[in-house]
């Protein structure tokens, strides 16, 4: 099986770099590229794209916002967002507007691939040195304190695994359900819990000692 990823990168020369490093793998094919994220935008709007890695400072709009507008008009598609060090404050933000991870730009090839292939199994890819800064913010503004869950013990058990960054795939392995299961129950738990995507599900998790 062969992915379309979507590289949004203002620089010429790290684009480049980038899209050297993501076709080591032969499942992946950068088919677009943009340097903003209005670029971005146009270019989902011309071709079918399963994944986008996204730069996070670009002039016209910018990858928060870009990022935004893709999770609300492609649900299905997946964002990986590419940030600096110090870039923690929009790694936050972009969490927020439904980002399904995001590296440092130092990673090596190995861990970009690792991410992509993370993001694309429904998994959360974070890059360790941000997520010891971001993860306490995230959990601490976290707005959803529910006293009852209202889950059932497999929703909570999914929830549980979610909370654990483990993807579709090492759920249904570990709960010997399919991975079309796996998604419908996350389906109805983030409509049970008023959860808006999977990034979401898994502050919940940590922040009720799910995790």
């Amino acid at each position: 099986m062969s992915y379309s990823i979507l590289l949004a990168e203002d620089q010429t020369i790290v684009r480049n770099g980038l899209k050297m490093m993501i076709e080591q793998d032969p499942e992946f094919q950068v088919v677009a590229e943009a340097e903003n994220g209005e670029q971005a935008i146009k270019q989902m709007e011309q071709r079918l794209i399963d994944i986008v890695i996204m730069d996070i400072r670009m002039p016209i709009i910018n990858g928060i916002e870009a990022t935004r507008k893709i999770k609300e008009r492609w649900k299905h598609v997946h964002v990986l967002i590419l940030t600096t060090f110090n870039d923690d404050e929009y790694a936050v933000q972009a969490l927020r507007e439904g980002a399904d991870g995001f590296l440092l730009k130092s990673a090596d090839a190995d861990k970009l691939i690792k991410a992509i292939h993370s993001c694309l199994n429904g998994g959360i890819a974070i890059h360790e040195e941000v997520a010891a800064k971001v993860m306490p913010r995230l959990l601490k503004k976290s707005t959803h304190e529910p006293k009852n869950f209202a889950l059932s013990p497999r929703e909570l058990a999914i929830t549980q695994l979610v909370g654990e960054g483990k993807t579709n795939k090492e759920i249904s392995d570990q709960l010997y359900i399919s991975i079309g299961t796996v998604k419908n129950h996350i389906t109805q738990i983030l409509h049970k819990l008023a959860l808006r995507d999977r990034t979401q599900l898994a502050i919940f998790a940590v922040k009720n000692d799910l995790a």
